[in-house]
This record gives C-alpha cells, structure tokens and sequence, in this order.
C-alpha cells in the first residue's frame, strides 16, 4: 500500500480475544496517512486544488446513525457508520465536488436489511477543504436493494494531530457490536503529520462462527484521540478464497 508524505513503518502487536480470537498475538502493521500540506489542501502552479483529507463526523439521513470518514492525503477514503458498516473507496475532488465511488460492507456476522453483506454506490456532493463534506450516497446491495441517503459532516481538527509512538503505545479494551471485549496489548507508531494511520493485519486462533476470520489479510484506517481515556477508531476489510469481510475495532485505553 502506498502513502503519501513522511512515513516511518512500524508492526504494531495486537493480542484480540474479541469473538473467539483469543489466545495469540496477532501482527499489524501500520503506516501513516500524513497531509500534504496543513492546510489541507495542495496547490500547483497557478491553480489550487483543495483536499478533502480529514477526519470527518456528522449523521446518515436514512437511519439516523452517526458517520465518522477517514480521508488520507492520498485520497484512500473509509466511512465509517455507528452500526459497524463501512463505505470505502477513493475520494474524488474537482474543485468544490466530491465524489465517491463505494464498497459498502457490514460488521462481520451483520447483514443489510434484505440479509445482504455488501454493495456499491456512488457518493456525490461537495466540500470545503477543513470545513465541510455534504451530499447524496446511492446505494445497491449485491441483492439489489436500493437506497439513497444524505451524508452532512463537518471537518474534525483532530486530524491536524501528528501521529506519535508514545500516543499510541499502551493497553486497550475492546468493544464491537456483537458485545464481545477483550483486552489488547499495542505499541508503535507512525511518524506522521496526520492523525490518520493506514493499517494491515491478520487474525489468528479464532474459533466458532469466526473461524472463518483466520488469514483474512485485513486492511483499513484508523485514528487516535489522544483524550484521556485515548481512544482507537479502526476500520478494515479483507478478502480470502473470493469471500469479503469487514470489521470495526474501537479501542480505548486502560
């Protein structure tokens, strides 16, 4: 995976005991998804083009749900809903229009409405670099149910936060959506201008109905408020033997 701006590559160790995953420590792997500029936007020659780089937060017309979207200085885009499902694809911008094109996936052992896992759409609105993101998502599951939602979010300076070794280093509890917790063990860091981390991983010694999880090359974003108690916003998916999973990991620190 390639980052944009200043990265220092470090494996950051990962004990998961949530869901059956228990036991083992686990390796993850992280760079930084560092800005090109502070101000959020990069500009060349006479013109200017603004990026939607950021941590973005704001609510899903549909459902109601609160959104938190990660956009890396190379545009890599996950959006994240407080229902664990993500959309994730690479922002677009021309001039003060976004667009989006999406993979939508549930939580691991979620499912859509219809009983569907995944989809695709379409994410079309504007933005102001910092500022705000707002706009229409298109949605299709892969069993054709249609949708469309309003996204409005709003530039969180959290992302100006350079990432740093001793911010994310420490322990942390776990929490998903299925209820499940365990206590993971973490150390390392980017050397980054952002507060946004691109990640990898794999899980192993799972068990039960998340046995399927073991080797799942798992691959996403992530962000670190350092608010005390400092908190984890991790969103991955991955594929293996042609079957796509998706999971979201908020972590807090002990």
């Amino acid at each position: 995976m390639r980052w944009q701006g200043t990265v220092l590559a470090y494996v950051l160790a990962l004990a998961l005991l949530t869901g059956g995953c228990g036991g083992s420590t686990n390796t993850i792997s992280l760079g930084g998804g560092a800005s090109t500029s502070s101000s959020g936007s990069s500009s060349s020659g006479s013109g200017s083009t603004a990026s939607p780089a950021g941590i973005w937060t704001g609510s899903d017309s549909a459902t109601g749900l609160s959104l938190t979207a990660l956009i890396n200085s190379s545009n890599q885009a996950d959006v994240i809903r407080a229902d664990g499902v993500q959309f994730i694809g690479t922002a677009q911008a021309s001039g003060s229009d976004l667009a989006i094109a999406v993979d939508g996936y549930t939580e691991f052992g979620g499912g859509f409405t219809d009983g569907s896992t995944k989809g695709v759409g379409t994410f079309s609105g504007s933005f102001t670099a910092e500022g705000s993101i707002s706009g229409t998502l298109n949605f299709t599951t892969s069993a054709n149910a249609q949708s469309s939602s309003t996204w409005s979010l709003g530039f969180d300076s959290l992302y100006d936060t350079a990432s740093a070794l001793s911010a994310i280093a420490g322990a942390y509890t776990e929490s998903l959506p299925s209820g499940t917790s365990g206590t993971d063990p973490m150390q390392g860091a980017s050397d980054a201008k952002s507060d946004i981390y691109g990640i990898t991983f794999k899980l192993s010694e799972c068990t039960g109905d998340y046995a399927v999880l073991n080797a799942v090359p798992f691959a996403g974003l992530a962000d670190l408020d350092p608010t005390s108690p400092a908190h984890m916003l991790i969103g991955a998916s991955g594929q293996l033997s042609g079957t796509s999973y998706a999971m979201v990991l908020s972590l807090t620190a002990t």
